[in-house]
């Protein structure tokens, strides 16, 4: 038996059911046994396309040495050794390996963080083995396995469909074909029969657009259609604008640098110095200055962002909206099972003239009569796991009359109900009947507007009074006018049950109860995370399909608009002109009986007027709303599987409040990028500067090539990376949303690397100027030394950019202090450690000559504290 086509697909469309069944050893009602799929993945492999972008490790720890200079180092290295001293080869080359496999290690763990992403990502199939339907992920089916689709789901094998009901298919991505094709279950038994002329197959990432079908799985991964023509399929660049960015600048800044280098090298030349020690200096230089890593750290901050992003319940799932998600200046949400509960809940009853939150216990007329028809009239139950079901409004209702200490069990045996009036729209009500003594128990309930005309009478604590129909109508139309859906409970009492149950002539002279006031209430966090929207200089919008009353009444609660706020409607939607629209739209919170498609209209305006705009969406239909938003957010419970596939961004538990903790943790994904970038750059900055003036003020050579590669390994590696575990700033959402298109070096980030870089390079120059003019021996090791520990106290310096150390707390960034302390100790180690000596060139330090040397390098710190101070002040740079 062949599980798989390899080498020509089969007529699949040209045989039966129960012959595709056969041939693929299936069963078209139980399909596959669960340990028959178990052998067939491990023997056709996942059903996923090959993926091309993805490297192994071997290649990976490759990469880091292909670097051009990277080669010239190790070159000139190589030569040095044979002419020189092996030694110093040997150590230049042995740091520049250790470089490398830090290197390794971190875009490792971000291609594992990427990779659990994309797993996470995966669709999910809904497939039938051993007669039972299970949800299991989508790279898990064989051929022969039953799988069961419907609207809003990503085909995801193909399949050759052996039961369906209308079921549509948008094969666009395979055929090209704009309009979706009904399938059909009859043979089409032509051998060359196009793609889209095969109707009773449905092909691997095509789109269900209607309906819902069964079929049996006929070929999985590069063996589909898609797996054939996978050419076709739009990838992604892989690059998000930052590493575009930064990738050109760091070319510009690569030329610079190699300038630099060039005058370094030819003024030692012609000062008479080692022509050789000159080139490995400058090629030294070059290797550390050049930021031809700053790309790929962007990639690896970004990947393990995201995945810390998974644990707050927001799965991304294109790494470019990590990065812009701090942009967000507008966040258009879903109402329902977003900024609301999605269950419908008892908000306020009232009877007898009385309104109360909920439903009392008190067992008195009419509370108990209220309570009674609640649970009653009523067709929610409970399952055999104790879960409710049935409609969420009379589930709301069961759950209040549980609540108030009504047993139902008690009260539908005590009362069982012998027959019923079902509801029906026309009636909008509905009645059920029940033994009462020797008589028989009516209990109504409907839309107040449909019910109260049918009452002749109001049940009071004292037993039946006059009913003022209109007062209680008005009551009725306040309450929905807060936005809540509003149903009326009545009673009649029969002789014996009717012989012919007829609404019109049983559902007359009831005696009116009360009223019950329900809502999908707002989420608790959900008002709390609209104030930090606000906050943030994010606007939140409320997009909604529900009732505008119902709309506004959630949008007060939460705070998107005040008491009165407008609420846009789709139809006066639909008559606005996209020009008019644009004029109003910034101002507009709410829009209510809004469709799908018109929220691409309301994308596209807030677009236009400049916004930066976060969508939400879960149907088929917002699919294209989310890839025209500059992020779209699916939903990762209730949503499908084509939005989740168009949108940026899933929220793994529907909830609006996990939107702005994204946005938050964005925030701080970007602040410590600049962070990162700052102090490298500031680094490299301040290492040019000392070799590149010293020729200039007489002083010989600072630093020799392994100093320069020692520091680039130790200040670079841990420190910078702990900077990625630094907490967000205080204000990270009390100030407004950083624009798209910005510089990363904006905010004063270019004139700090410039002046604390020549700060750095000044005081390091300033040590050995003045260790050589006391006749100290070891000026180079304290050269050394003050470079070293300057970027350290740097590092410390820059983890705010505006608070101080002291008021953040020397501890609140565990990761960098051990970073600090390892640097450090690595440092004491050169300088100290006997054996090591000969192989960095140093000397131990007296204990005056580190005091002065901690002393000196403390300079950069204090001096990045008293910039921070300016800016505080409004003094310095511009403010976010």
């Amino acid at each position: 038996m062949e599980t798989e086509p390899k080498d020509a697909p089969r007529l699949w469309h040209g045989l039966d059911s129960e012959a595709v069944a056969a041939l693929l050893s299936s069963d078209a009602r139980t399909g596959l046994a669960r340990e028959a799929a178990r052998s067939r993945l491990a023997l056709n492999g996942p059903n996923a396309l090959q993926e091309h972008g993805r490297r192994p490790p071997w290649a990976m720890l490759a990469a880091q040495f292909t670097d051009f200079m990277i080669l010239v180092l190790i070159a000139a290295a190589v030569i040095a050794g044979i002419v020189g001293e092996p030694k110093d080869s040997i150590a230049i080359v042995v740091i520049v390996i250790l470089n490398g496999i830090i290197g390794f290690v971190q875009e490792y763990r971000a291609e594992r963080a990427m990779a659990a992403l994309t797993r996470m990502a995966s669709p999910r199939a809904r497939v039938i083995r051993d007669g039972q339907p299970a949800s299991i992920d989508a790279r898990e089916l064989v051929p022969g396995d039953l799988v069961e689709v419907e609207a809003g789901n990503i085909v995801p094998a193909d399949l050759r469909l052996i039961e369906l009901s209308a079921l549509k298919v948008d094969e666009s991505a395979l055929t090209g074909e704009s309009q979706p094709v009904e399938k059909q279950l009859g043979l089409r038994a032509e051998a060359d029969l196009p793609l889209g002329d095969r109707l009773n197959l449905a092909y691997k990432g095509t789109t269900v657009t209607y309906g819902r079908a069964r079929g049996l799985v006929v070929a999985t991964g590069m063996h589909t259609e898609l797996g054939r023509i996978a050419t076709l399929l739009s990838g992604e660049s892989g690059k998000t604008p930052l590493q575009k960015r930064l990738a050109r600048f760091g070319q510009h800044l690569a030329l610079g640098v190699l300038a630099i280098c060039a005058i370094i090298f030819v003024t030692g030349w012609l000062r008479g110095e080692d022509p050789l020690v000159m080139l490995l200096t400058a090629v030294s230089l070059a290797v550390a200055a050049i930021p031809e890593a700053l790309p790929a750290v962007v990639t690896i901050s970004l990947a393990l962002g995201a995945a810390r992003m998974v644990k707050q319940n927001a799965l991304i799932r294109r790494l470019p909206a990590v990065e812009t998600l701090g942009s967000v200046t507008v966040i258009c949400s879903d109402k329902t099972g977003t900024l609301t509960q999605n269950r419908m809940q008892v908000d306020c009853v009232q009877a007898d003239g009385e309104t109360r939150a909920a439903l009392p216990q008190a067992d008195t007329a009419p509370w108990r009569e209220l309570g009674l028809a609640m649970v009653l009239c009523n067709d929610a139950v409970l399952d055999a796991d104790g879960a409710l079901t049935g409609d969420p409004t009379e589930t709301a209702l069961f759950v209040a009359a549980q609540a108030a200490g009504r047993d139902h069990a008690a009260l539908r045996q005590a009362w069982p109900r012998i027959a019923e009036l079902p509801f029906d729209s026309d009636r909008a009500r509905m009645s059920t009947l029940h033994p009462d003594g020797s008589g028989v128990l009516m209990l109504v309930k409907g839309a107040p507007e449909s019910l109260l005309p049918l009452c002749v009478d109001q049940l009071g604590a004292s037993g039946t009074s006059a009913i003022d129909a209109a007062a209680l109508h008005a009551h009725a139309e306040r309450l929905a006018a807060q936005g809540l859906r509003v149903l009326a409970f009545a009673l009649k009492r029969l002789p014996a049950v009717p012989g012919a149950l007829d609404a019109e002539s049983l559902e007359t002279g009831l005696s009116f109860i009360g009223l019950a006031g329900l809502i999908d209430p707002p989420r608790p966090e959900a008002a709390d995370a609209v104030a930090a929207c606000k906050a943030a200089g994010i606007v939140p919008v409320m997009i909604t399909g529900d009732h505008p009353a119902t709309a506004r009444a959630i949008a007060e609660r939460l705070g998107i608009v005040a008491d009165g706020g407008r609420v846009l409607t789709g139809s006066e939607l639909a008559r606005m002109r996209l020009d008019a629209f644009e004029r109003e739209v910034e101002s507009v919170r709410v829009y209510a009986r809004i469709n799908p498609e018109q929220k691409i209209r309301i994308v596209q305006a807030l677009q236009d007027k400049g916004e930066f705009v976060a969508m939400t969406g879960d149907g088929v239909n917002d699919a294209p709303a989310l890839k025209m938003a500059d992020i779209g957010v699916a939903m990762g419970k209730g949503g499908t599987d084509v939005a989740r596939e168009a949108a940026s961004m899933t929220l793994l538990d529907d909830n609006f409040a996990t939107i702005v903790t994204a946005v938050r943790e964005g925030r701080r994904i970007f602040d410590n990028i600049r962070k990162f970038i700052k102090y490298t750059m500031t680094s490299n900055s301040g290492e040019i500067w000392v070799l590149f003036l010293a020729p200039f003020l007489g002083l010989p050579i600072p630093l020799l090539p392994i100093h320069i590669l020692w520091i680039n390994l130790v200040t670079d590696g841990l420190p910078g990376l702990a900077l990625a575990s630094e907490h967000a700033e205080r204000d990270v959402m009390r100030r407004p949303p950083r624009p798209p298109k910005e510089s990363i070096f904006a905010h004063g980030m270019w004139q700090h690397i410039l002046w604390v870089g020549l700060l750095m390079g000044g005081v390091t120059l300033l040590t050995q100027a003045w260790a050589i003019h006391t006749g100290s021996a070891h000026w180079q090791s304290m050269v050394f030394t003050v470079l070293t520990l300057s970027q350290l106290g740097h590092v410390l310096a820059i983890r705010s950019e505006h608070e101080s150390l002291f008021s953040l707390g020397l501890f609140s960034n565990r990761p960098l202090i051990a970073a600090l302390l390892l640097t450090f100790a690595l440092q004491m180690a050169a300088l100290y450690v006997p054996w090591l000596n000969p192989i960095f060139k140093t000397e131990p330090l007296s204990l005056a000559e580190l005091a002065a040397c901690l002393a000196l390098s403390s300079v950069v710190f204090v001096g990045v504290e008293i910039e921070k101070g300016l800016a505080r002040r409004g003094w310095l740079y511009t403010q976010r």
